[in-house]
């Protein structure tokens, strides 16, 4: 059975060693070691890994975020090639269900802020693991948008997410996709079709969970 998130997880690792602890990401103020700490600290440190989707513990969360972004880059990134078996959400059990989407994005994250980034050509299978995720995704990211957005994956299936009212589509492969409604609209490369004002909209749109 292919382990997608396996797969995304060690690209990943490799690319931070081939750019290096200051190479930049899209993440505004994160340089790859910060990257690398966020996900470190996403599965090894329960306690403030809530911070991430908690607003009153993101103090704690980006403090110890900030001291493990400290640690000699390669010791780093081999954390993040080989998670703990017991953490939460990288245990054998959930890794797959958990990780896909998250290292897939991340991974993204660095490739996309070099100068000479291309969109990869993704397998089937994960193109196919992706778009099964999107729909949660794409109904949580997209629940109080002020229209109804139909979105597109030509060869994969559709849906339809957002409040009622005027309508806007969102087309792409779902690597893509998955780039959109995870908030990185402005590398994602989509076709939107609608009124000026709502593409904008969704274009700008802050996806806050």
């Amino acid at each position: 059975m292919p382990r997608y998130a396996r797969s995304e997880r060690q690209a990943f690792a490799d690319l931070l060693l081939a750019l290096g602890p200051d190479a930049p990401t899209i993440n505004e103020g994160w340089a790859a070691r910060d990257l690398a700490a966020h996900l470190v600290v996403r599965e090894r440190r329960p306690d403030a890994a809530a911070g991430i989707l908690l607003r009153p513990l993101r103090g704690h969360a980006e403090r110890v975020r900030s001291a493990m972004a400290t640690r000699p880059f390669p010791e780093l990134v081999e954390l993040v090639r080989r998670p703990p078996w017991w953490s939460p959400v990288s245990n054998p059990l959930l890794d797959e269900l958990t990780n896909t989407m998250e290292f897939f994005i991340h991974h993204e994250d660095l490739r996309r802020a070099q100068p000479d980034w291309r969109p990869r050509e993704l397998s089937p299978g994960l193109a196919a693991a992706l778009w099964r995720r999107i729909p949660v995704l794409a109904r949580l990211t997209l629940r109080r948008f002020p229209g109804s957005v139909l979105v597109r994956a030509p060869g994969h299936g559709e849906l339809s997410v957002g409040t009622s009212g005027e309508s806007v589509q969102l087309i792409g492969p779902p690597g893509e996709l998955a780039m959109f409604v995870f908030g990185r609209q402005r590398v994602a490369r989509v076709e939107l079709v609608g009124s000026t004002a709502l593409v904008e909209k969704l274009r700008t749109e802050d996806f806050n969970l």
